[in-house]
């Protein structure tokens, strides 16, 4: 399968899609431009903000949670009002944050890292119900933070390692519990396991750095389907759409000097992706 153009405004590092299921409408992140991107109609709506950001959540019809360099914020999309949830590694300058997704319990788990992959100098962390708690230490580049329909386990990547692990959680709460375990391992390729989500059916899609293209594979590893992206760096899928089969594709134009590095892109695929989990605040 392959992609078409959805944006063409180039993203320095694309990250963060996030398909809002009560406006129908995607949002996601220039990380290195500190911009939040949407389409409205036939524009390309941007919010500039004076920190990088990259990751967000669903709160309601027109509020989000969005994680910048320094902490987690409440943002109101009529008002562009923006309101401290709680502090994100803000009193270390060496770290941003990096990939995030809402979970089914209505937390939001977020990843950091240094500004320039510093060795182990970033974590992966949930926020619920107003606590902020580190899950994961020790990681370079926190990616692929995705969640199984079933709500048995979360999946994420220390992308410089090249594993995605599969954290079994409790039912009740989403917390951890239990070691995590490798789900696929990509150390010997030549490409970076980089954003994910899981679809309807339990199948995580992996955007894959280097290769330009999301990769989807079974709960048991094995590879099932790719959508290709005409530029290497993929960098995060999001499904969306009407009835949630598109899949939407950030890419980075960062160290690229062409066209169509940086942009959007969005596919039609036969599976159906789960809906975004709501953040309970």
């Amino acid at each position: 399968m392959n992609a078409s153009v959805f944006s063409d405004v180039a993203c320095a590092l694309g990250e963060g899609p996030l398909w809002h299921p009560e406006r129908q409408q995607l949002f996601w992140f220039d990380i290195l431009g500190k911009r939040m991107l949407s389409v409205e109609g036939d524009e390309t709506r941007i919010w500039q903000f004076a920190q990088c950001v990259s990751a967000a959540g669903w709160v309601d019809h027109d509020t989000l949670v969005i994680a910048s360099q320094t902490g987690l914020w409440r943002f109101d999309l009529l008002s562009e009002e923006r309101v401290l949830l709680c502090p994100l590694e803000a009193d270390n300058p060496t770290t941003r944050s990096n990939d995030g997704r809402a979970d089914p319990w209505g937390g939001f788990w977020i990843g950091t890292m240094g500004f320039h992959a510093e060795k182990g100098a970033g974590a992966i962390y949930r926020y619920y119900r107003g606590e902020l708690r580190q899950l994961v230490s020790d990681v370079t580049i926190s990616n692929a933070i995705c969640f199984a329909p079933d709500r048995s386990c979360a999946y994420y990547a220390d992308t410089n390692v090249g594993t995605i692990l599969r954290q079994p959680l409790a039912v009740q709460s989403g917390w951890p519990e239990g070691e995590a375990e490798v789900y696929l391992d990509f150390s010997g390729e030549d490409f970076g396991a980089d954003g994910a989500v899981v679809d309807a059916d339990g199948n995580l899609w992996n955007a894959q750095w280097g290769a330009g293209r999301v990769a989807c594979y079974s709960p048991e590893g094995a590879l099932l389907a790719s959508v290709s992206v005409p530029t290497p760096q993929s960098s995060c899928p999001a499904f969306g759409g009407a009835d949630l089969s598109t899949l939407y594709i950030t890419t980075a134009a960062e160290g690229l000097d062409r066209s169509p590095a940086g942009q959007t892109f969005a596919a039609p695929t036969s599976v159906v992706g789960q809906r975004e989990h709501q953040v309970i605040l």
